[in-house]
């Protein structure tokens, strides 16, 4: 049996500013095998993100063997935020590259 997935602490925060945004989110923690955390969607594109805790250690934020398969065999939008600001930034470029 599968234990329950964590999510990192900054999960949340980062979930509320990409919808504060405008750009839907879909949380697909609980997957696990290397999946992204999140599958977010704006204007008929689709984003595939991994939440990474931007205050542990660089070691402790690396992609895990399988997120690196995952991320190596996508063939889509795929990023990776460790903090809030991050994802500001990355939604700022999301709409405006798509607007």
């Amino acid at each position: 049996m599968r234990r329950a997935a964590k999510v990192d602490a900054n999960h949340s925060e980062i979930v509320k500013s990409i919808r504060a945004a405008g750009i839907s989110v879909y949380d697909t923690s609980a997957v696990g095998r290397g999946f992204p955390d999140l599958v977010c969607g704006y204007a008929g594109r689709t984003f595939a993100v991994e939440i990474k805790d931007g205050a542990k250690f660089p070691s402790q934020r690396r992609l895990t063997g399988p997120q690196e398969a995952f991320r190596a065999s996508w063939k889509g939008d795929y990023t990776v935020l460790e903090t809030v600001a991050q994802a500001k930034l990355w939604c700022i470029a999301v709409t405006k590259e798509i607007c």
